[in-house]
C-alpha cells in the first residue's frame, strides 16, 4: 500500500490552507523542497512514505499542537460481536456514518470488520443472502492495533502511517476510544479537550 492512499494529497493540502501555512513555509521546516510540495499536492509525483511523514509532522510542529492519544481520541467506540450477522454490522456502520468496527467476543477484541473487506467480500459472494446473514467472524480482519491512552500523538501518527487504519486506545483493558487518521489530521481538537 503507497503512502498516498493513507494520508492523501487533499488530506495534507486541506490541512496545510486550514492553518495559513504557505507552501514556503512548510517547505522550510519540513526540509522537503517547495516545489516538491507542489507536485505532491497536484498530484503529480508519488512521494515516498518518510517524505509525508516529513511534512505532515512540519504541520503539526508548525501549529503547536502536541498531545496524547487521549487528546484526539473519540468514543464511545462502536463494536460489533463477533456472532452478529454481516448485516447488522452493516446498519451499524451506516447509521454511525462509519467505516470500520472492532470485532468483540466476551468484552474482549479478536478482530475488525471493514468496508473495504465488506466491499470485497461482497463482490465473490456466489449467494448474497448467506452473505448477509453470516457471522461477522467469518469475515473479519485482524484486529486494530491498540495503544494506552498516555501514548504520543507522534506515535499515533507513525502506526497510522504504517498502513494500520484505525488505533483502538485502551485503558485498564477497556476500550475508551478509537482514532482514524482524520482525527490526527485535526490538531483543533488539541484545544478542545
Amino acid at each position: 500500500m503507497s503512502s498516498i492512499q493513507i494520508i492523501t494529497a487533499d488530506d495534507l493540502r486541506r490541512l496545510r490552507k486550514r492553518y495559513g501555512l504557505t507552501q514556503k513555509a512548510l517547505a522550510q521546516k519540513s526540509g522537503v523542497s517547495q516545489s516538491l510540495i507542489s507536485r505532491i499536492e497536484n498530484k503529480t509525483v508519488d512521494p515516498r512514505l518518510s517524505t509525508i511523514r516529513k511534512i505532515f509532522e512540519a504541520i503539526i510542529y508548525l501549529q503547536n499542537k502536541e498531545g496524547t492519544a487521549r487528546d484526539v481520541m473519540h468514543g464511545p467506540v462502536i463494536t460489533i460481536n463477533a456472532l452478529e450477522s454481516v448485516q447488522k454490522a452493516i446498519d451499524l456502520m451506516k447509521k454511525n456514518a462509519i467505516s470500520q468496527l472492532p470485532v468483540l467476543k466476551d468484552d474482549k477484541i479478536i478482530g475488525s470488520i471493514r468496508e473495504s473487506t465488506l466491499i470485497n467480500r461482497f463482490s465473490k459472494s456466489k449467494n448474497t443472502e448467506t452473505f448477509f446473514s453470516s457471522s461477522v467472524y467469518n469475515i473479519m480482519d485482524e484486529p486494530f492495533i491498540t495503544v494506552e491512552p498516555n501514548i504520543t500523538v507522534d506515535a499515533v501518527v507513525d502506526l497510522l502511517l504504517k498502513g494500520n487504519p484505525a488505533v483502538i486506545v485502551l485503558e485498564q483493558k477497556k476500550i475508551i476510544g478509537i482514532i482514524t487518521k482524520i482525527d490526527v489530521l485535526s490538531p483543533l481538537k488539541f484545544k478542545n479537550n
